[in-house]
């Protein structure tokens, strides 16, 4: 049994000078040893950084937009490509009524309005063509009301006296003419209307009618306000016919137009060209176009911007008009999608193209890739 129990001495002794705890000693740390930390693979720590970094300008001027921002940012590119674009002239016109379906509520004479309803119609309200609108009862001066005073009194009296003679002479029929008899009559009835006339004028009211179907677009008078002659009172106008006004300094343009397109509040308005007159408004030949569908309302006096394209063609590139930026010197510029996650500037001369689009005659070389969309986040980046 002794050599049993030295072979478990000895085995014990083993495990205890195997055990770091039995190798310590007094004044040690006994405290578990920090893990070390495990180094990350050099791709997936140079992928991390990428992903991090923010967009900046170059030296070159020339924008690097990392993958991930170029998604948030939701940028869109096109390939532009050259061929051959109308030149385009754009004027500054302006909404307006069109003489046959629309028009003006005018006083013929001084006087006081005076509603023919409840109430004056409310801007926005349909009227139809003859409507009354409201009534104005003439205001004639001091001068003017003696004397139609005084021709109502010589005319009732002469109308007395033709009534007695016509009816005297037709207690003589028999023995009197019957063309004397017919003729009092006549005499009579004249002065009797003259007499009303005269008496309507003192009394009587006028008719102010809607001159066209539509809705009244304005309303220039209250109740009881005495208007001078002429003043407008209402206008009158049918929103699905309605003109375009727009001055042309070149006086060849009315020949060259081959079409036009209006742009209103960033929305399109598409128009048809009318006949032009030859007549001259401030050096100005006036054209007119004739408004045919439109992305959005338009009011009467409302600036409109007319694009006009005329038959002439030059060699250019269209591009989106959200595609054109403006760099730090003021200068129009886009930006071409050149390597992955690098955006370049270009200047170029650009006119307009339609409502939406513009025609890039100089500044860019087909085959390119044009932001078309977020164009001005890359022109903020610094």
């Amino acid at each position: 049994m002794i050599p049993c129990f030295k072979m478990i001495f000895v085995a014990a002794l083993a495990g205890a000078l195997a055990s770091p705890a039995a190798r310590a000693h007094g004044g040690d740390d006994h405290a578990h040893p920090a893990p070390t930390a495990v180094p990350v693979s050099q791709g997936a720590s140079a992928a991390g950084q990428a992903a991090r970094e923010p967009a900046r300008r170059q030296a070159d001027g020339a924008v690097f937009v990392p993958k991930s921002a170029q998604r948030q940012w939701a940028l869109r590119t096109r390939v532009v490509a050259s061929g051959p674009l109308a030149a385009t002239v754009t004027l500054n016109g302006l909404v307006a009524i069109d003489p046959a379906a629309g028009g003006r509520v005018q006083a013929v004479q001084a006087g006081t309005v005076e509603p023919a309803g409840a109430g004056f119609p409310s801007v926005g309200q349909r009227v139809r063509r003859g409507e009354v609108l409201a009534w104005l009862i003439p205001a004639p001066t001091a001068l003017e009301r003696g004397d139609r005073l005084a021709t109502r009194a010589e005319l009732s009296a002469q109308v007395t006296l033709a009534e007695r003679r016509a009816a005297r002479l037709t207690q003589l029929e028999g023995s009197v003419p019957a063309k004397d008899i017919e003729a009092a009559r006549i005499e009579a009835q004249a002065l009797r209307e003259r007499l009303q006339a005269v008496s309507s004028s003192l009394t009587g009211r006028l008719p102010l009618r809607s001159p066209a179907d539509g809705v009244v677009g304005l309303v220039h008078v209250v109740a009881g306000e005495v208007v001078d002659p002429k003043a407008v009172l209402f206008e009158v106008v049918d929103p699905a016919r309605l003109l375009i006004e727009a001055p042309a300094y070149d006086l060849t343009l009315p020949g060259q137009i081959a079409s036009a397109e209006g742009e209103a509040g960033g929305r399109r308005v598409a128009v048809a060209v009318l006949p032009a007159g030859r007549q001259l408004q401030g050096q100005a030949m006036p054209l007119r176009f004739r408004v045919m569908a439109s992305d959005a309302p338009l009011s009467v006096g409302q600036p409109v911007r007319v694009i006009v394209r005329r038959q002439a063609a030059g060699q250019g590139m269209a591009v989106p008009a959200s595609a054109v930026a403006r760099d730090g010197a003021g200068r129009a510029i886009v930006w071409v999608h050149a390597e992955p996650e690098r955006f370049e500037p270009r200047v170029i001369q650009h006119e307009p193209l339609g409502a939406s689009e513009v025609a890039v005659r100089t500044g860019l070389s087909a085959g390119e890739h044009v932001v078309v969309q977020g164009a001005s986040l890359l022109s903020q980046v610094r």
